[in-house]
C-alpha cells in the first residue's frame, strides 16, 4: 500500500513539473500503470467499520490526480474551432432585435480584429448576421488548417481562446426579442404607431381597433403572437373573426389543429378551402366542436365536406343533425337534396331539425330543392311550414 501511495505522490510531483504535452502524456501513462497495479494489489481490509477501505481511498486520490491532468492539458486548436462553431450556432438560432443585430456584427468585428493577431481572419462582408457567420466559418477553417501546436503555439492558442470567450460573452449580451417586454417588442415593431396618443387603456386595444378598421390583419396577428393576455387574445380573435383575412389562414389552421373553436370560426369567415382537411377531422368530435366545425365547413362551401356532413344527418344528437343540415344548405351542393328530403319526411324527427333541413333546401335553391321543401307548406311545425312557404314562393317566382 505504501509503495502505491509513494508512486502516486511521485506522479503528482511530475504533473506539477510538467511543461509540455509530452510530459503530460508520460504522466498519463504512469497513472494508467498505477491503476492496473492497484487492481492487482492485495490490500488489507479496514480495521474498523467506519474506516474507508485503502483501495477505495487510493482510487479516489488517483481519480483526483487524473482530473488535475485533464485540466493541465490544452488549450487546443480544436477547442477554439468548437467555440467558434458554437458562436455561429448562437447567431443563427438567435431571434435578434434590430439593435441586437448591430451588437452581433460589432461583436464579430471585434473578434476578427483580436483573432487576426494569431490567425488570418476575413473582414465582414455585409451588414446582416449571415455575414457574421460566414466570417466566423472562415476563421474556424483557418484555425483548423493552421493546426497550431499546443506546446510551440501555446500563446497563440491561449490568445484565440481568450478572444473567442469574449465573443461568446458579447453574443450573450446582444439583445434578442425575448429580452424585451411585450410592450417593448410591439413598440419596436411599430405596433403603436397608428395611435395619436396612448391615453386609452390599454393602448394595445386602441391600436387593435384601428388596425381592424383599416382591415390590416398582419399587426393583429403580430399582437396575437406577442400578447400574454387572455383579454387581448380574445379581442384579437374577435377582430380576426369579423375581418376573415386571408393572411390569418396558416396561424388559424395551427390553432384549429389544437381544437380551438375561435380559430375554426375565423377559418369559416375566411372561406379558404385550405383548412378543410383539418376541419373534417372534427366531424365526429364532441357536440360543441362539431357545431362550430359544421358552420365553418358550410361557410367555406367545400364539396369535400358534403358527404361527411350528410352522414351526420343521422347522428344521435339533434343539435348535431340540425347543424349538419344548415351546413349543407350553406354549401349548396345538390347531392344534399335527397338526404335533406329524407330528414323532412321523417315524422319522428324533431321539429327544429326538420326546419333546418327545409331551410337548407331553400338555400340550395334549385327547382328540385325548392319543390322538395314546398311540399311541406301545410306541415304541423310552424318553422317547417314557414320555410316551405318560402320555397313555394320562390318556385312561383
Amino acid at each position: 500500500m505504501e509503495s502505491l501511495r509513494e508512486r502516486l505522490e511521485a506522479i503528482e510531483a511530475e504533473l506539477e513539473a510538467a511543461e509540455t504535452e509530452e510530459d503530460l502524456d508520460e504522466v498519463e501513462a504512469q497513472i494508467e500503470d498505477l491503476e492496473a497495479d492497484l487492481e492487482d494489489a492485495d490490500l488489507p481490509e479496514p480495521e474498523g467499520e467506519d474506516e474507508t477501505p485503502p483501495e477505495e481511498e487510493l482510487t479516489d486520490d488517483i481519480e483526483s490526480v487524473a482530473s488535475d491532468l485533464e485540466e493541465a492539458r490544452g488549450p487546443y486548436a480544436d477547442d477554439v474551432v468548437a467555440d467558434v462553431e458554437a458562436a455561429i450556432e448562437t447567431i443563427e438560432s438567435g431571434e435578434w432585435t434590430e439593435t441586437g443585430e448591430e451588437q452581433v456584427l460589432d461583436a464579430v468585428d471585434s473578434y476578427l480584429e483580436a483573432a487576426n493577431e494569431y490567425v488570418d481572419t476575413p473582414s465582414l462582408d455585409g451588414d446582416d448576421p449571415s455575414a457574421a457567420t460566414d466570417a466566423l466559418d472562415a476563421v474556424a477553417t483557418n484555425v483548423g488548417d493552421a493546426d497550431p501546436d499546443p506546446d510551440e503555439d501555446a500563446d497563440a492558442i491561449a490568445g484565440l481562446v481568450e478572444a473567442t470567450d469574449a465573443l461568446g460573452q458579447d453574443l450573450d449580451d446582444a439583445e434578442e426579442w425575448d429580452d424585451l417586454t411585450v410592450r417593448q417588442q410591439l413598440d419596436a415593431q411599430g405596433y403603436y404607431d397608428v395611435l395619436d396618443h396612448r391615453k386609452d387603456f390599454p393602448p394595445e386595444w386602441g391600436a387593435l381597433k384601428v388596425y381592424e378598421k383599416r382591415g390590416e390583419a398582419e399587426p393583429i396577428l403580430l399582437a396575437l403572437d406577442t400578447f400574454d393576455s387572455d383579454f387581448m387574445e380574445e379581442h384579437c380573435m374577435e377582430a380576426l373573426e369579423r375581418m376573415g383575412p386571408e393572411e390569418a389562414v396558416d396561424e388559424m389552421i395551427a390553432m384549429a389543429g389544437k381544437r380551438d373553436k375561435r380559430a375554426i370560426r375565423v377559418l369559416g369567415n375566411i372561406g379558404s378551402e385550405e383548412p378543410v382537411d383539418t376541419l373534417l377531422d372534427y366531424v365526429d368530435a364532441d357536440v360543441g366542436l362539431q357545431k362550430v366545425t359544421f358552420q365553418a365547413l358550410g361557410k367555406i362551401g367545400s364539396e369535400d365536406a358534403v358527404q361527411p356532413l350528410a352522414d351526420q344527418l343521422v347522428a344521435d344528437d339533434a343539435e348535431v343533425r340540425s347543424a349538419a343540415a344548415r351546413a349543407l344548405g350553406l354549401i349548396g351542393d345538390t347531392r344534399a337534396i335527397e338526404p335533406l328530403g329524407d330528414v323532412l319526411d321523417d315524422e319522428g324527427e324533431s321539429g327544429s331539425v326538420r326546419a333546418s333541413a327545409a331551410w337548407a333546401l331553400v338555400q340550395i335553391g334549385t327547382d328540385e330543392a325548392l319543390e322538395t321543401a314546398s311540399s311541406y307548406a301545410d306541415d304541423r311545425e310552424y318553422l317547417v311550414q314557414a320555410e316551405a312557404e318560402k320555397a313555394r314562393d320562390a318556385t312561383a317566382a
